[in-house]
């Protein structure tokens, strides 16, 4: 037993001989003694970690008591490993991987796969297989990841990529976003990474949201595979379109190719609208998605656009200015019935521009969730169907939901208004559809109990409904009824300028005073 225990001694240096990531002060014993080969937590004491839950794996030296390796093990043991370490050695190594987790024909494989791991001690790959705990893999993506990629163990890049993940990134990355990256990155890619990291940190991403991004991002695409210049230099060619920003709304971005993707995309835009830059980083702001689509599908939209609406290319451009999201819509689903609606309707080109550039959302909506409800309620009370009102009218309730529609319909039913008196305030202000039904109440109540007046006006000035009710409207009739009393007109006191009130509210206060 006592020989047994020297030459384990002899080929299983200390556990602790070597964790850099761990970075533990810890007292190795210098000889063992049969007590503490049965006592196993004096070779394998547990490890706390300042920023990791704690790690337990199960002793390692039970095999020799506990287990008998396989004909097959011996095999693998003379076929392998020619040097220092003996049989037992390896049938320790496979026990270690059956404690993990790995049966004895996954150990194989993981060794014909990586034979550099017979090479190496099984400290080293205990301490691989902590530095991965540590940052959140383990049980069956632990077993996953070492079969799917073994180099995990003996590559040298591994341990520093590690130790920044969970010291300097506070381990705030999330273990599958991890997993994906080791699984599919070949180790030498993950060198430098800490400085690709820092680079993003400097040119302007806040440290509070670089967890976001990384957590966002293809890491393997979109750091390890580019150089820190293709990085930098994606970095300075957003910057003239919105830079960080777009990077922070929508991480993303980084996975792109700068020479094929986003400067060909960039550019068309660009061109599109006219070679403004400016007006094309607006674009960008708006919907940073809108760099996911390639150049061909943006194309197809324009020309669809061209060809079927009868636009041209400055128009198409203010189109996707107030509504960038028409680059996403369905050209079958969406575009062509809604602007074929629009044609049924009467309108000729440019006044499908002009009813675009005002209810652009009318191209994105659910037809059969959103405009079929809607363009029942106009059809029922006494749209008709194929008008130029009718397709006026729908684009002013693009912006409301069907059930405020529906209440606002009923509320001026209840204070006695016809349908055709609805339409015809509608054709004289159209927003009125579009109105919060609570806010149209409190103004119609106090239309007619406040200022004693009759529901009737609001045909000849639906545009009373638009005001806010404490700021314009109170503020200026009771201020107003002090000098002209009672009959003012809705119009002339609502529709001058605050400016223009102003001045008019100094001229009657000194005539007053005078008076006086």
């Amino acid at each position: 037993m006592v020989g047994l225990l020297a030459s384990l001694t002899h080929h299983f240096p200390s556990p602790y001989s070597s964790y850099p990531l761990l970075r533990q002060s810890t007292t190795v014993h210098s000889s063992v003694s049969s007590s503490a080969f049965l006592n196993h937590q004096e070779w394998f004491p547990l490890w706390k970690f300042s920023r990791s839950p704690r790690i337990e794996l199960k002793p390692l030296l039970t095999l020799v008591s506990s287990s008998r390796p396989s004909r097959r093990v011996f095999e693998v043991c003379s076929g392998i490993s020619s040097h220092a370490n003996s049989c037992i050695d390896m049938a320790m190594f496979f026990s270690f991987f059956r404690e993990i987790g790995l049966d004895e024909k996954e150990t194989e494989l993981l060794l014909e796969r990586n034979p550099s791991l017979s090479l190496i001690s099984l400290d080293s790959v205990r301490t691989q297989i902590l530095n991965l705990q540590c940052v959140g893999i383990d049980g069956l993506e632990l077993c996953y990841l070492i079969t799917k990629n073994p180099k995990l163990l003996t590559s040298e890049e591994i341990d520093p990529f590690l130790c920044f993940v969970r010291d300097d990134l506070e381990g705030k990355i999330e273990p599958s976003q991890l997993k994906r990256l080791l699984s599919s990155t070949e180790p030498r890619f993950l060198a430098g990474f800490d400085q690709k990291v820092q680079l993003l940190l400097q040119r302007g991403i806040p440290r509070e949201n670089i967890f976001h991004v990384l957590n966002s991002v293809n890491l393997h695409k979109a750091l390890c595979r580019k150089s820190l210049e293709e990085i930098d230099n994606t970095l300075s060619f957003l910057s003239r379109f919105g830079g960080i920003d777009l990077i922070v709304r929508r991480p993303v971005i980084l996975n792109y190719n700068l020479e094929t993707q986003l400067i060909p995309r960039v550019g068309f835009l660009t061109k599109l609208g006219g070679g403004d830059e400016g007006a094309t980083g607006n674009v960008l702001r708006k919907l940073p998605a809108i760099l996911s689509y390639s150049v061909e599908h943006v194309e197809g939209h324009v020309e669809f656009l061209r060809s079927f609406a009868g636009l041209n290319d400055e128009e198409i451009f203010k189109i996707v200015l107030v509504f960038p999201n028409v680059i996403s819509a369905s050209r079958e689903r969406k575009l062509h019935p809604r602007i074929e609606f629009l044609k049924q309707c009467g309108l000729n080109s440019n006044e499908i521009f002009r009813f675009l550039i005002k209810a652009p959302l009318f191209l994105g909506l659910s037809f059969e969730e959103n405009l079929a409800y809607k363009l029942v309620f106009l059809v029922k009370i006494g749209y008709r169907y194929r008008t130029k009102d009718l397709a006026v009218a729908m684009g002013s309730i693009t912006r409301t939901s069907c059930q405020n529609l529906q209440k606002v319909i009923g509320l001026f039913l209840s204070y006695g208004l016809s349908c055709e008196d609805i339409i015809a305030m509608s054709k004289k202000h159209p927003q009125i559809l579009q109105y919060n039904h609570t806010s149209l109440e409190k103004k119609m109540e106090y239309l007619l109990e406040d200022m004693g007046r009759e529901i009737g006006e609001l045909l000849a000035f639906p545009a009373f409904l638009g005001y806010k009710l404490d700021d314009r409207i109170k503020a200026r009739y009771e201020l107003k009824r002090k000098t002209l009393g009672e009959g003012m007109s809705l119009n002339k006191l609502l529709t001058v300028s605050a400016e223009r009130f102003s001045t008019k509210k100094k001229e009657e206060s000194s005539v007053h005073l005078i008076g006086d």
